[in-house]
């Protein structure tokens, strides 16, 4: 499993530890990944996804999964959100 989150594709960063005496060590930084189920008003199902904690704002900034998912660029998206978003498209647009 990559640890890329899964709505904004965010991944692991890279830099130095740098000791007291300045001496520096490559070192990486991880994102924080939780696994987290988040409903989908429109289509009324929960969506099991690995998502960052800064994304998990997001979600909730933007109004739920729905109203992120439409304003998400697809090639952040893993493939299972990119199936949702295109599923959510759909059923708003027969609604």
């Amino acid at each position: 499993m990559s640890r890329r989150c899964d709505l904004t594709g965010k991944g692991p960063m890279s830099g130095n530890n740098v000791s007291h005496a300045n001496n520096k060590t490559k070192r990486r930084f991880l994102p924080n990944l939780q696994d987290v189920t988040l409903q989908s008003d429109l289509l009324g199902r929960s969506f099991k996804f690995r998502v960052s904690s800064a994304a998990l704002r997001s979600v909730d900034h933007r109004g739920g999964l729905d109203a992120f998912l439409a304003k998400a660029k697809d090639d952040e998206l893993s493939a299972d959100a990119l199936k949702v978003k295109k599923e959510i498209a759909k059923a708003q647009a027969a609604a």
